[in-house]
């Protein structure tokens, strides 16, 4: 009988060793709700007998971390798993060191749950690569409603409206546009302008596929002239300014409009604003039927047998409802499953959440550029650069837009 026990405890211990493999996960969410969403995640994998070893890197929106993990990987010591999203996925399947997601894929329905936009981010040449974590909605346009009652405007749908509503707005004594004067903010205004000038196609042709064509056009030469018009009534001391400062500009009764992902929202919530009372948010002007998406996604790279269980189960986690809910309720994005239940998120987010569904179903649900989803990080630098000479200059759009087709056609890889 004694010996039975020790038989089954050495057993149990045995599998319990064997079952607690340690993956490390390299990501950049460092501080407040960001750790505490990726903080759920770890305790999820706890529980299923995994031990979680955390490999933040903070810093540049993921560029240090970046850099960290080429190293790792070029000498031969890899992450279990990294926080990459966009193109990159794809260069990095293309160095044949990422493992394969299918067979979880296949288990948990992925192609069923996911619009096919995200799928064919995901995956490389057919095969899943990556889990997608979450949804950012990049095209919102965020306004304090008392300013534009003070100023007796309306909330713009359109650019023609959008003009009209600012000029008021300044007149009233109010800053119409608050604007952060660094690369990634211009290029978030300009693609946005760029979408509800040209619509859904012509976006793809410029931002996704680069077509020469587009990105020199009359087409763009209009997105620059009403990036012009955005730029008059921004103030004079945006350069430099990080966007939560420009948001607390609309928050604090400053300036009226932002034109910034969801991810603003949390500086309203913080401040326990309310989402359609103290503050609205909007599709930036002639934008409300298209959706520019930016989503945070981890890879997994080639290792051990056990290595592969422990990732597997991760990505597993990763896109069930409940941890889809726990995480994106604390990070202020939306679940990137359609079949999600919205009574737990607020206007922003449900609102958010139907865009998301009906864009996926009309082809309109977009990349962003500006946020490293839709082009390779060398065209990307190559339009910011254009995008923001343009934006402190007195370039024409005419020269602002051979600018943009030529920098893209130097740079494109």
């Amino acid at each position: 009988m004694k010996r039975n026990i020790l038989l089954s405890l050495a057993l149990l211990l045995s599998i319990t060793q064997t079952h607690a493999v340690p993956i490390e996960v390299l990501h950049w969410w460092t501080s407040g709700g960001e750790a505490k969403s990726i903080g759920q995640l770890k305790t999820l994998l706890e529980k299923e007998g995994y031990t979680w070893k955390d490999f933040a890197v903070a810093g540049g929106a993921g560029e240090n971390a970046m850099t960290v993990l080429k190293t790792r990987v070029v000498s031969g010591n890899p992450p279990a798993s990294a926080q990459i999203k966009g193109p990159a996925i794809q260069e990095w399947a293309g160095m044949d060191v990422l493992a394969s997601l299918d067979d979880v894929a296949a288990k948990e329905n992925w192609n069923k749950i996911l619009p096919s936009v995200v799928q064919k981010t995901m995956q490389n040449k057919g095969h899943y690569v990556a889990v997608p974590v979450n949804v950012h909605r990049v095209n919102w346009l965020w306004v304090n409603p008392k300013i534009f009652e003070k100023a007796g405007a309306t909330v713009p749908k359109n650019w023609d409206e959008f003009a009209v509503a600012a000029e008021k707005i300044q007149k009233a004594g109010f800053i119409p546009v608050a604007h952060g004067g660094q690369a990634w903010q211009d290029a978030t205004a300009f693609e946005a302008i760029a979408l509800g000038i040209g619509g859904a196609d012509f976006y793809s042709k410029a931002f996704i596929k680069m077509d020469p064509a587009a990105l020199d056009s009359p087409t763009m030469q209009k997105a620059f002239d009403t990036f012009r018009t955005y730029q008059k009534y921004t103030d004079k001391n945006n350069a430099g300014r990080d966007w939560n400062l420009a948001t607390a500009m609309v928050l604090n009764g400053k300036a009226a409009m932002q034109i910034m992902g969801d991810w603003a929202k949390g500086e309203f919530t913080n401040a326990s604003k309310v989402a359609g009372k103290d503050f609205l948010c909007v599709p930036v002007p002639s934008t409300d039927q298209s959706y520019t998406f930016n989503i945070d996604s981890f890879v997994m790279f080639k290792g051990t047998a056990d290595t592969k269980k422990a990732q597997d189960a991760m990505a597993r986690l990763i896109l069930t409802p409940d941890f889809q809910n726990t995480f994106n309720l604390n990070k202020g994005s939306i679940p990137v499953r359609t079949d999600m239940d919205k009574n737990k998120f607020d206007f922003c987010g449900k609102k958010s959440m139907e865009d998301f569904a009906s864009t996926s179903k009309k082809g309109t649900l977009l990349p962003s550029m500006a946020h490293n989803m839709a082009v390779p990080s060398v065209s990307q630098g190559a339009m910011f650069d254009v995008i923001t000479n343009f934006f402190n200059s007195t370039q024409s759009s005419k020269d602002a837009s051979k600018a943009l087709a030529a920098a893209v056609k130097a740079n494109k890889s």
